[in-house]
């Protein structure tokens, strides 16, 4: 094992990819001679060249394009958005092209195309740059989404993501970028749709993705010192979703808690919430609990901002309430 940072891991994946495969390429803003703009592609500009780490006009509609169109004559493009945020000038094409063209060609065209780049808060960024998409994007069709917590969870699945032979989503977060964890030396990959038991524990499940994963340790650590045992399920694929792993769980402990970076309507949470109650039911001793965002947009006040977002105590609440000792 190695510790990388999770920069460095995203590099790794990408770059063993481009030296695997030459129909690979990254495109995105500042993807090249700003060796990225959270440094995800330092020395890749170096390595490959400026024909395969292209740095692109602010037009996100226009590159997406581009890219599209490139993956269906047989290369497998990456693009980098600085933030997924910007992702909404080009959705048309990744909803209405990258996700629809396998179907709309009677399978004569797949898309091999990663989409990746941070999502949800990032401190003080206010309401434009503060959005979580995955429950948009997990919406479509044809699209997969993937949000990894930890450096070695990235470099694995991203190296899959890069590998699949369909559009994915490919989300991480400006404030994991600097995170660092141990990662395994050599060739290694994680296949998509399989989540990961992050702590075993028989008294509650908690179900959780991304950044805001580590509230849910905070909480763990502090309710084992009360004797209450969590069994953390990190998702790592929100589409296809392990709901394999997250039913097993919920059948040995018998309550849940949903923990999601997200606005509370029509999110991930509530697609497990239905899920589980659908195939579970018998097996629950509590009403589900889900932990979101306020339902509002994100604040730029650090003072709100702290208020707006789900935390260790919001988690550790709701567990005491499914287990009723609030």
């Amino acid at each position: 094992m190695k510790t990388l940072q999770f920069r460095e891991a995203i590099q790794e994946a990408m770059s063993e990819e481009m030296r695997r495969d030459d129909t690979i390429y990254l495109m995105g803003e500042e993807v090249a001679e700003y060796n990225g703009a959270y440094k995800a592609s330092k020395g890749m500009l170096d390595e490959f060249g400026a024909k395969r780490v292209i740095d692109t006009p602010i037009s996100e509609n226009g590159f997406t394009g581009i890219a599209i169109g490139s993956s269906m004559n047989g290369n497998r493009p990456i693009v980098e958005y600085m933030t997924f945020n910007f992702s909404l000038v080009a959705i048309d094409q990744i909803i209405n092209n990258a996700a629809k063209m396998r179907q709309m060609s009677g399978g004569q065209f797949n898309i091999p195309i990663v989409f990746r780049g941070p999502t949800a808060s990032a401190g003080q960024l206010a309401a434009t740059h503060s959005q979580a998409f995955e429950s948009w994007y997990a919406n479509c069709p044809g699209l997969k989404v993937v949000v990894p917590s930890n450096p070695a969870d990235a470099k694995g699945l991203l190296k899959s993501a890069i590998r699949d032979n369909d559009p994915v989503i490919f989300m991480e977060s400006e404030q994991m970028y600097g995170d660092k964890g141990e990662v395994p030396e050599g060739e290694y990959l994680i296949p998509l749709g399989v989540g990961d038991i992050k702590r075993k524990g028989k008294d509650v499940t908690i179900v959780s993705f991304g950044k805001i994963i580590k509230e849910a340790y905070k909480a763990a650590e502090a309710l084992a010192e009360e004797g209450i045992e969590c069994e953390i399920i990190d998702l790592r694929t929100i589409r296809p979703m392990d709901e394999e792993m997250i039913l097993e769980s919920v059948k040995k402990t018998n309550r849940l808690v949903i923990l999601e970076e997200a606005w509370p309507f029509g999110n991930i949470a509530t697609e497990i919430t239905y899920m589980v109650q659908n195939k579970a039911f018998d097996y629950l001793d509590a009403p589900i609990v889900k932990i979101n965002t306020a339902d509002t947009p994100a604040p730029y006040s650090p003072v709100l901002l702290e208020e707006w977002l789900p935390n260790s105590e919001d988690v550790i609440k709701a567990v005491k309430k499914v287990l009723y000792r609030d």
